[in-house]
């Protein structure tokens, strides 16, 4: 290994007259401003130690240095004449650009305030991987070969002893970076995604890989579209100047456009050399004056922060390309279907749980139950139907017997139907939905709002007026239909011909109405007049769910003098 060391040194030194004056250029043409820094108390690289490697998500390892082409190389005042390589570095392979795209679209949706742009995922695929090799991936997301860093040994990188057995990086003895987006194990086993819905958290899809990287710059309470919190997430991604000051070229230069290219074909960072594990070492670094000079050699890394020069070897490295490669998925891992597994009718009424969930089943190629599939749950159309805890949209994983049933679902005030959906899958996506309804409330009780008695001479007015309120499970509700009749009795309850009644609008006498509480599901009755016919008689109001209640009317002659 560290013989491969030695050359990559020497194609480093023969590149850095342009190196260094692609940073002059850039400066002159605007490119990304200064790195900001943490405070002198939090960031050992602004006071000039460096971390131990397994402190950031690549272990230090080395990268590839490629600055971005310049869009202005002959500006007026420019003292460099450097070739433009053309708009071939702005294309990004399909698979790498949708696995970024994704991530970012996730990460709007769990941690908005985090504000991740994909071009920063895109700048530091370019810089760790070459966007993975020019996007060499197989349909799934997954690199047609492993993409491995040297083994972190303590010889001329930091020292990182194994810590998952070999089972990413292929060595039992050390760690190494894996992947397009370069985790070491140990990060991974923290970070690990699963980007592309296949059940399977493989640093070597790009898919996992992306959005894994996308909520390790979004740790803690940072927000990417404030500077400092960028350069923080980048040094925490490697503990290197140099390095968040490549990934900030590249960032602003994806930032002014980019295009998709197919797999396979994207531009490979000039410093690989067609290597599975070869990357370059720490670029050159500008000086105060505006100037450049070749950066240092790369020195190990210990715990302790100390430096040691690397070793340079005399003789042509020879390599042995690493022959582990992640298992293809076979049909029993690889998804298949998504499909019912006994969701009932979605019914509920306002403001109330449903009472049915919605349940799914995933399959695999061979119709077989798939487990630690991720399904999203979403509402679609105007409702203010919510899932438990608020949400619209929940993403849950399914079980050892390949299901998963939604979280409880509760009616808002918005009455109709709407949908609800659930997708499975990334390549070949899969999605059920099924239409749910919300009822209005119906009044299932109605009653009286004073105990007055209520009495009236013959051939006069009642004096007091009947109120009414209506109510569902305690609630008020409003625009609730009640017919009030006045019947003969409860027994028999037919509209009586004689006793008080009620006046059209015409002034003549009515015994029954339709009437209709008010939005606060309140109802005051019309007045009720006496006939000349003595008696206790028996006013009944009842609401179409049937709710009934009756009020006694007393029609008597007033005591003598």
């Amino acid at each position: 290994m560290a013989a491969q060391f030695g050359r990559r040194l020497r194609r480093g030194a023969m590149t850095t007259a342009v190196a260094a004056a692609a940073v002059a250029a850039l400066s002159a043409s605007q490119a990304p401003a200064a790195p900001q820094s943490d405070s002198a108390a939090g960031d050992q690289t602004a006071a000039g130690a460096t971390p131990s490697g397994d402190s950031a998500a690549t272990g230090n390892s080395p990268y590839h240095t490629d600055l971005p082409p310049l869009n202005t190389p002959n500006k007026p005042g420019t003292s460099v004449n450097l070739p433009v390589t053309g708009s071939a570095e702005a294309g990004i392979p399909a698979s790498v650009l949708a696995a970024y795209k994704k991530a970012e679209q996730e990460l709007a949706g769990t941690d908005a305030a985090c504000r991740l742009p994909w071009q920063l995922l895109a700048a530091i695929g370019k810089v760790e991987s070459g966007q993975a090799r020019g996007g060499k991936v197989d349909a799934n997301g997954t690199t047609l070969s492993p993409i491995l860093g040297p083994a972190l040994n303590g010889q001329g990188f930091a020292l990182i002893k194994d810590t998952d057995g070999g089972a990413y990086d292929g060595d039992s003895t050390h760690d190494r970076a894996v992947g397009p987006m370069q985790f070491i194990p140990s990060t991974w086993a923290t970070w690990g995604q699963d980007g592309n819905g296949d059940g399977r958290k493989d640093p070597n899809n790009i898919y996992d890989a992306a959005l894994a990287a996308g909520r390790y710059l979004c740790a803690g309470t940072r927000d990417l579209s404030v500077a400092a919190d960028l350069d923080r997430a980048v040094l925490s991604y490697n503990h290197s100047t140099e390095y968040l000051r490549t990934v900030r070229s590249w960032f602003d230069y994806y930032k002014r456009g980019t295009h998709e290219v197919p797999d396979g074909t994207g531009v490979l960072p000039a410093d690989t050399g067609g290597s599975t594990t070869s990357r370059s070492p720490t670029p050159t670094t500008a000086t105060p004056g505006g100037g450049t000079s070749p950066s240092p050699t790369p020195s190990p890394s210990t715990p302790g922060g100390s430096t040691s020069p690397s070793p340079t070897p005399t003789t042509p490295p020879t390599t042995t390309p690493p022959t582990t490669k992640p298992p293809t998925p076979t049909p029993s891992e690889t998804f298949g279907s998504l499909v019912d597994a006994g969701t009932g009718t979605l019914t509920a009424t306002a403001g109330e749980a449903f009472g049915e969930r919605v349940t799914v089943r995933a399959k695999n190629k061979l119709g077989k139950p798939l487990a630690r599939t991720s399904v999203t749950f979403a509402l679609v159309g105007g409702t203010d139907a919510r899932f438990t805890g608020g949400k619209s949209t929940v993403t849950l994983t399914t079980g050892a017997d390949g299901t998963v049933t939604a979280p409880v679902l509760t009616a808002g005030e918005k009455t109709g139907p709407f949908k609800v959906t659930a997708v499975a899958g990334t390549t070949e996506p899969r999605a059920l939905s099924w239409t749910a309804t919300v009822t209005a409330r119906v009044a299932d009780t109605i009653a009286l709002t004073g105990d007055k008695t209520l009495t009236a001479a013959p051939g006069a007015e009642f004096a007091d007026r009947v109120e009414v309120t209506t109510t569902y499970k305690g609630t008020a509700v409003a625009d609730t239909a009640v017919t009030a009749t006045m019947i003969t009795d409860a027994e028999t309850p037919a509209e009586n011909d004689k006793g008080p009644y009620f006046k059209d609008a015409d002034g003549n006498p009515v015994r029954t109405l339709d009437l209709t509480t008010g939005a606060d599901g309140a109802l005051e009755l019309p007045k009720i007049y006496a006939d000349d016919n003595e008696g206790t008689y028996t006013l009944r109001l009842t609401t179409a769910s049937g709710a009934t209640v009756t009020v006694e009317l007393k029609v008597e002659a007033a005591p003598a003098a």
